[in-house]
């Protein structure tokens, strides 16, 4: 299987709430892998998001989350 550059990453983005007053949940799902990542509020799907795309290290190797990686988000 090849490997996708850091420096792209593709989701379907599915968000929805059970009731006018409670809280927006999320999921992510990988077109590719069809992996899904289930977040319990937009907070936590930002916090994914912005791990995704930290900047690479001065080693060079990405800080971002390996693909396939389970997240407790």
């Amino acid at each position: 299987m090849e490997e996708r550059p850091v420096e792209y990453f593709s989701y379907l983005l599915r968000m929805w709430r059970t009731g006018e007053h409670s809280a927006w949940r999320a999921s992510l799902e990988d077109p590719q892998t069809g992996e899904r990542l289930g977040f319990g509020s937009l907070e936590k799907l930002l916090a994914f998001l912005r791990k995704e795309t930290e900047p690479a290290t001065q080693e060079g190797v990405s800080t971002a989350c390996p693909e396939h990686q389970k997240h407790p988000f």
